[in-house]
């Protein structure tokens, strides 16, 4: 796995989030994303609660804020969608800061901002816990299709390989004297894509041999048993459960 990974998404420590085994916080901020978007939208205390809780968890796995906070920036073009709803909605208006709303364009931005953002705090306190490769591993644990697995492991393997051969030939090509300045410049640029697609092409070609060649048969050995014993799922899940409770008062 580059290095690049490692540092950019996950955030070392040996806090008690750490230390879970990472097919049981999968499992957990998969069960907490179903009780949040099955929350009605009216009920803005529990999503309050909800973000309680995850703010739990974060003071728990010693995760700052600032470092959520900055992590959230992914959320930007949902929050623009939800914000543009309330202006192209139809049904009945209402008058906000001089400007004519949808009243159901509101609700549906409510509902867009405050489930997405709860989902993306739970997935961005899963990464800054749990290192990419461990959880791949989790999921394999949790028998996700082998397949798949393995596609997000090359992936995740050599996506800083690509972007480095990215970086190569934009020097290559600054070095030339080559500047995309205007649509004049988009075939050189399409070129480069297309260059860069064969290398990779055949780079994952010359990788596919070599693991045959090395007695690969469809299943990725595993190094490290990921065990988890009652205790682990019991901690883990304490984060679902009480998510369910807050839900079960919804009704």
């Amino acid at each position: 796995m580059g290095a690049g990974h490692h540092h950019r998404l996950y955030l070392p420590g040996e806090s008690v989030v750490h230390r879970l085994p990472p097919q049981c916080k999968l499992l957990a901020v998969f069960a907490f994303a179903l009780v949040v978007v099955a929350t009605p939208r009216e009920r803005f205390w529990a999503f309050a609660a909800y973000a309680v809780l995850l703010g739990g968890v974060a003071v728990a796995a010693r995760v700052p804020a600032a470092y959520v906070l900055r992590r959230m920036v992914i959320e930007v073009p949902f929050v623009l969608f939800a914000f543009l709803i309330p202006v192209v909605g139809l049904g009945e208006r209402t008058e906000m800061l001089g400007l004519s709303l949808s009243v159901p364009g509101l609700w549906a931005a409510w509902n867009i901002l405050a489930k997405a953002s709860l989902g993306v705090v739970a997935s961005i306190l899963l990464a800054a816990t749990t290192e990419p490769r461990a959880i791949l591993l989790g999921a394999q644990r949790l028998r996700l299709p082998s397949l798949l697995v393995q596609i997000a492991m090359f992936m995740l393997r050599y996506l800083d390989v690509i972007v480095e051969e990215m970086r190569r030939m934009r020097v290559a090509r600054e070095s030339r004297g080559f500047e995309a300045r205007n649509l004049r410049h988009v075939p050189v640029i399409a070129r480069s894509a297309g260059a860069l697609f064969i290398r990779s092409y055949e780079r994952g070609e010359r990788v596919h041999l070599a693991m045959l060649s090395r007695g690969y048969s469809g299943q990725m050995p595993v190094i490290q048993e990921l065990r988890a014993s009652a205790t682990h799922w019991g901690t883990a899940l304490a984060l679902p459960a009480v998510a369910l409770a807050i839900w079960g008062l919804t009704w």
